[in-house]
């Protein structure tokens, strides 16, 4: 009997947490190790960063033309952030899952609840806490990013941000970002073995058992 061919359904890995708590570090990780992810990118209406490229970060648009987005239905999930909107496009997620490519989100709990609604089966969601609000503050204040006023805005949205945590399929303490990224990568590996999402499996027990589609 010839080995079948593994065929296997993506999945879409939300990664939530407060500015700070290492979520960027540990997005990087997982594209970095597992070559079938790629990374959603999304819709802002937010001014370009230094260094951050129109297409391959974020795609850069006009308030005018995100809300025309919104209203064809172009999104999967959208939200507001710091007066900013954000937005996932939907085609671009579906396609990349039926080919058997994940999908890697860098979003709020608003836009992991708004995804949720719509495509729970296809959705592994994970919070990542920091080890102190203390750590938090300092994190965010090395990074030199941002200004007083914008450190302690988001300092001040962090508990509630953190107040969603039980809502979420696994939650890690990034208290130290090597064995974090180590639990996530089982994460992602355990999640990968899914029955559901190994979908060569029917036609590989029908030829077990001898039964014909």
């Amino acid at each position: 009997m010839r080995d079948p061919i593994r065929r296997r359904r993506g999945f879409m890995l939300v990664l939530s947490s407060p500015s700070g708590a290492g979520k960027t570090t540990l997005s990087r990780r997982v594209l970095d190790q597992n070559s079938d992810f790629v990374m959603s990118v999304s819709a802002t209406t937010r001014a370009p960063r230094q260094g951050e490229v129109h297409g391959k970060d974020y795609y850069f648009v006009s308030p005018d033309e995100f809300e025309a987005m919104v209203q064809r239905g172009a999104f999967f999930e959208h939200a507001t952030v710091f007066s900013n909107r954000y937005g996932s496009p939907h085609d671009p997620v579906m396609k990349a899952l039926d080919a058997g490519k994940s999908v890697l989100f860098d979003i709020d709990w608003q836009g992991t609840q708004a995804i949720s609604q719509r495509a729970r089966d296809d959705l592994v969601t994970v919070f990542i806490l920091p080890p102190s609000m203390d750590a938090l503050a300092k994190r965010l204040q090395s990074r030199a990013q941002d200004s007083a006023e914008v450190v302690a805005a988001r300092m001040a949205k962090a508990e509630g941000e953190i107040s969603h945590w039980s809502e979420y399929d696994y939650v890690l303490v990034n208290d130290d970002v090597e064995a974090c990224a180590q639990s996530l990568q089982h994460i992602i590996e355990a999640e990968r073995l899914k029955r559901e999402r190994q979908v060569w499996l029917l036609d590989f027990v029908r030829s077990l058992t001898g039964q014909k589609g």
